[in-house]
């Protein structure tokens, strides 16, 4: 969290209460105190009867209290949208943050937050409400116009009442927004690290100079590739300069390595992985099944139930045993939550039972559940955080998946401008459950700020702590077509997308450094974490230097400043 100066506060500094976001996604007996006490939201807690709150719709609404805990409760709903809002002023351009908690009687269902302004309506958050304890709504937006507009809370369960507590709204300038990044990045990608030099017998050596240059970011970023990369050096030596991380496209698909029914062929992928392998780019193996049935083998569709379990059984040991500690992740089922070709024919559990499997023949990676517009398109309802976080535990949940690291694979294929709010709060609500985030796919659709925005999310997905890599969609091909975005030309000269990506390396990767230690042997900096080559000047003989490879690791407990110490000995 961060000091502000918000306009809602009146230019006095804002810090956020602490949020214990390791609960977050869970529901609690009592409600967390509301952030940034509120922000803009009047009469947050309820202390002041329904000051601030009215009915929204054809909804009845009255302030409870229960274990000194006071909340408002729409009631008596006919319709969605009948319900509880506040009436609030927007400023054109503004980044605003929402949370809050919310209740339900009766059964578990999805509460949205919702926008209304005098463009129409925006999704701001959505989450699974349940009866006897609270759980916690958590989104954003960024105002396209200034004025008056209302928060409403909405459910297409009418039978239930929607209970609200502790809601807060808090504004940020584009200023405020940028310095989150920042300082997030110091604390999350950075550490501090002290140098010590001393002679292999023990004793401190001072005034020594000493240089530092880093090798390999330790952060995992990188691009998607295709089968162009394999005879074109120009590509091969473009992409292996830059990343170290990567996706193969499409070569790994079961369309791709079995057009044939009984007829594999693996070569290409081989191949790739050859290529990665020899520059030390690490691969995550996509996928095991894509849920869309659109890119299914020409011969599958035709299939029946039993033929097609033995065939999906068939896939899985071939695929994973093939490469089986090559990789390090797989993306296991591929967008499940907007299509279930395989559920519909072979049963609901279906994705758990294949999350299983794998992990029985490949149990040191994580298995990731990939899909698109979780963050990046947030009128997107059947993708939205919540039921994400819902798939997740279905999986979780299964008998045989005790033990299984599930990951969070967020595609993030943006085609407008990019609601930044949303996306960091989405990414905070999946990173709540424990399970490892990746950006799998990112991409931005072509528009007038196409490069902008390509910037922007990179910058968002850069800067979130819980965000442990960053896969772009950007494959090449000669013909100069990209699925959204190219980062460079024919010839591989930058395009504004490779700008762009360049920029950003620069930026996220430490500067060559050349200190002198104190009298003794000390001397402290503050690096990105990755691969270190440190040389050292022998005092006693200027031409003659040590030289030894280092690492900076992120610290075992990121949320507590902590000093990596690395003995350099000559």
């Amino acid at each position: 969290m961060f000091l502000v100066n918000s306009p809602a506060t009146t230019g006095f500094e804002v810090k956020a209460l602490p949020y214990d976001y390791s609960a977050i996604s869970e529901c609690l007996k009592q409600p967390q105190k509301p952030q940034y006490n509120g922000g803009i939201i009047k009469n947050p807690e309820l202390n002041n009867g329904l000051e601030g709150w009215t009915v929204f719709g054809n909804a009845k609404i009255e302030q409870r209290e229960s274990s000194c805990n006071k909340y408002v409760v729409a009631y008596n709903r006919k319709q969605p949208s009948d319900s509880v809002s506040q009436k609030i002023n927007l400023q054109k351009g503004m980044h605003y943050t929402l949370s809050g908690w919310i209740q339900v009687t009766g059964s578990n269902v999805l509460v949205k937050a919702t926008l209304k302004t005098s463009k129409g309506y925006t999704l701001a958050g959505a989450t699974y409400a349940e009866s006897h304890c609270w759980s916690m709504i958590k989104g954003g937006f960024t105002a396209d116009t200034s004025g008056p507009a209302e928060l409403y809370f909405e459910s297409k369960d009418t039978c239930v009442d929607i209970w609200i507590d502790n809601v807060s709204l808090q504004p940020f300038t584009e200023e405020e927004w940028k310095s989150h990044h920042v300082k997030s990045i110091e604390k999350a990608r950075k550490r501090n690290v002290l140098l010590k030099v001393a002679h292999k017998q023990g004793s401190s050596v001072g005034n020594v100079a000493i240089s530092i240059k880093q090798k390999r970011s330790g952060f995992p970023f990188g691009s998607a590739i295709n089968h162009n990369i394999l005879n074109n050096t120009a590509y091969q030596n473009w992409f292996a300069s830059r990343f170290t991380v990567t996706t193969f496209e499409n070569e790994l698909k079961w369309y791709f390595t079995e057009v044939v029914q009984g007829k594999e062929n693996y070569e290409v992928a081989d191949s790739m992985l050859q290529f990665a392998k020899q520059h030390k780019i690490g691969v995550r193996g996509h996928c095991v099944f894509w849920d869309d049935p659109k890119y299914q083998p020409s011969w599958v569709p035709s299939l029946s139930p039993y033929q097609l379990k033995s065939a999906t059984q068939k896939r899985i040991l071939s695929v994973v045993k093939r490469y089986k500690d090559k990789f390090i992740a797989w993306d296991v089922v591929n967008e499940n939550l907007h299509f279930s070709f395989f559920e519909s024919k072979l049963g609901q559990q279906f994705s758990s039972k294949v999350f299983s499997v794998v992990h029985k023949i490949d149990p040191r990676v994580t298995l990731f559940l990939n899909e698109y517009n979780t963050v990046e398109e947030e009128t997107d309802s059947s993708v939205n955080v919540a039921k994400y976080i819902r798939k997740l535990r279905q999986i979780k949940s299964y008998s045989t998946s005790k033990g299984i690291k599930i990951g969070v694979g967020l595609e993030s294929h943006f085609t407008h401008t990019p609601n930044l709010p949303y996306m960091r709060a989405s990414i905070d609500m999946l990173a709540s459950t424990g399970s490892p985030v990746w950006i799998t796919e990112l991409d931005v659709a072509n528009q007038p700020k196409q490069a902008e925005y390509f910037e922007q999310v990179l910058r968002e997905a850069h800067s979130h702590p819980k965000v442990q890599g960053i896969v772009m969609w950007t494959t090449w091909s000669p013909n100069g077509e990209c699925y959204r975005i190219c980062l460079v030309d024919k010839n591989f000269k930058n395009l504004p997308g490779g700008d762009v990506v360049d920029k950003l390396l620069r930026e996220w990767g430490s500067k060559p450094v050349s200190v002198i230690t104190n009298q003794n042997g000390t001397h402290e900096v503050n690096l990105f974490h990755g691969d270190y080559e440190v040389t050292i000047s022998d005092p006693a003989n200027t031409d003659h230097h040590f030289t030894q490879q280092v690492q900076v690791l992120p610290a075992d407990q990121p949320e507590k400043t902590t000093t990596q110490v690395l003995q350099i000995s000559i």
